[in-house]
């Protein structure tokens, strides 16, 4: 009895921590969203207040006296101990910030953010130099703070995938690499699928309404979430209840809209469908961002660029676009998969995709260690991007500055986009072993068999496990790069008809 008067006791403070939390959420989601111009330097002031706050109240004594008394207690359910086990690991991080520290990240973060759109405005990372430098500084510190055991960039990487280090980063990059370069030189001898009819006018509100309908589709609630308009698409959640996805349009690329919807939908649907009765605690919580990743890259690729589903929805796409009204079910499947080395990693294929992710990967890697400095970015992005993808950088906003990432101080955050699609992958393989007819129920638009899947392997547990332990847990093996190689191999297969 006092053991469960206790933990009621931790997840009220853990739910009114959860509380600020989210309400700084909602004040970043409106800075992206609605927020006038004007608004950026007291909003930054209102935001470092509440990333203040949300310190101090998750390092409260009597929070630390709680989790010291239910640590390792008789009379817990399992879910209950281990909510306690990684509060505590939590907490003990928590504690080696200054508060002194966690303000200043909150107001460089927030300046960093409109000194990003500004220089975007002006296609001049000049604009933007200055106060990421300062952030980068933050950043190293932070590292520091955090602790390590061999690369400061790991205790970055850490915040975003629990375990992930530079030696096994550098180790699976190197050795996916090769089978990607090896693909990309077959492809790229072989006669290329026409993509002309992707980049006509498309209207802004007939993609808009495409886009809803997606989403609806992919079983997103409404009725606990919302799509808006942003300069980068993210997705963002209060609660099970409140999840609030952007995306943005391009009207001269059917494509652009319509995968990140898609992408950010499957974002979406992971927040839904987290355990809502464990708000504020881990079990309430994504598992990381490799995982999370998977869910978007899952819906983004595996599902909708599968000729299934496009086979599904020609009809929407020829009512919503009647200038696709004689592009056949095969001929925009081949489109939507083209492989081309390309500058814009949100818009990239699934192959060449990775190359940005690796490309950021070094950059970060590398400005943390201190052998690259901040003014030498573009320098090292444009070279990189010409070794490694073989394209010349035209300017700053297609290259530099196209990802929001930075400015949000999420350093150690791109190698999870990688990592999403192998464990996407990986659960697509896991899911049509023990379901035969998923293809023929994408076919009919129906993805119940997915849906119920992903629940019972993934949203249930929240952050109970690892990525790692999730993934042996759902497909009965760690993580294995060979069934993404497989997965791109047999799409491009069908794509290219070799």
């Amino acid at each position: 009895m006092k053991r469960q008067k206790q933990y009621e006791q931790y997840i009220s403070q853990m739910r009114k921590i959860a509380d600020v939390k989210n309400a700084l959420a909602v004040l970043q989601w409106d800075q992206e969203t609605y927020m006038p111009r004007k608004g950026a330097t007291r909003r930054g002031e209102q935001m470092a207040t509440l990333s203040e706050l949300a310190h101090q109240l998750f390092a409260d004594e009597s929070l630390e006296n709680l989790l010291m008394e239910l640590s390792g207690a008789d009379g817990l359910t399992e879910v209950q101990a281990r909510n306690i086990a990684l509060t505590r690991e939590d907490f003990e991080k928590n504690k080696r910030y200054s508060p002194e520290l966690v303000r200043a990240l909150a107001e460089t973060t927030n300046k960093c953010y409109h000194a990003w759109i500004e220089s975007r405005r002006q296609n001049d990372f000049r604009f933007f130099e200055t106060e990421l430098d300062a952030l980068v500084r933050l950043k190293k510190e932070e590292a520091q703070v955090l602790g390590f055991k061999q690369h400061p960039y790991d205790a970055l990487l850490n915040e975003f995938e629990k375990g992930a280090t530079v030696n096994w980063l550098d180790e699976l990059f190197n050795d996916l690499r090769t089978p990607l370069r090896s693909l990309l030189s077959s492809l790229m001898e072989m006669p290329q699928p026409k993509t002309e009819f992707l980049r006509q006018h498309f209207d802004k509100d007939a993609q808009w309404r495409f886009g809803l309908e997606l989403l609806k589709q992919m079983g997103f609630d409404f009725e606990a979430g919302r799509q808006d308009i942003s300069e980068h698409p993210f997705t963002t959640s209060f609660s099970t209840g409140d999840v609030r996805v952007t995306t943005r349009i391009d009207e001269n690329d059917f494509s652009s809209m319509t995968w990140s919807c898609l992408h950010e939908g499957g974002h979406a649907l992971y927040e839904q469908g987290l355990p809502g009765d464990q708000y504020g605690l881990p079990s309430g919580e994504f598992c990381s961002l490799g995982i999370h990743e998977s869910q978007s890259r899952l819906w983004e690729n595996c599902i909708g660029r599968n000729k299934a589903f496009i086979e599904h929805n020609i009809n929407l796409v020829r009512k919503s676009f009647p200038q696709l009204n004689t592009v056949s079910p095969q001929h925009l499947f081949a489109a939507v998969n083209v492989v081309k080395p390309s500058l814009i990693r949100t818009e990239s294929d699934e192959l060449t995709y990775h190359f940005h992710v690796m490309i950021r990967y070094e950059l970060e890697k590398r400005l943390i260690e201190g052998s690259l400095a901040t003014k030498d970015i573009p320098q090292f992005w444009n070279s990189s991007y010409k070794q490694l993808l073989g394209v010349d950088v035209p300017d700053d906003k297609s290259g530099c500055l196209q990802d929001i990432h930075w400015s949000h101080g999420s350093f150690g955050y791109f190698p999870t986009y990688s990592l999403g699609s192998l464990y996407a992958a990986q659960f697509y393989a896991s899911m049509n072993k023990t379901h035969s007819g998923i293809a023929g129920e994408i076919a009919n638009g129906n993805y119940t068999t997915i849906q119920r899947w992903l629940h019972r392997h993934v949203y249930q547990y929240g952050r109970s496990f690892t990525s790692n332990e999730l993934c042996n847990k759902a497909t009965g093996e760690p993580l294995q790069m060979e069934y993404f190689v497989q997965y791109l191999t047999a799409k491009y297969q069908d794509v290219y008809q070799f």
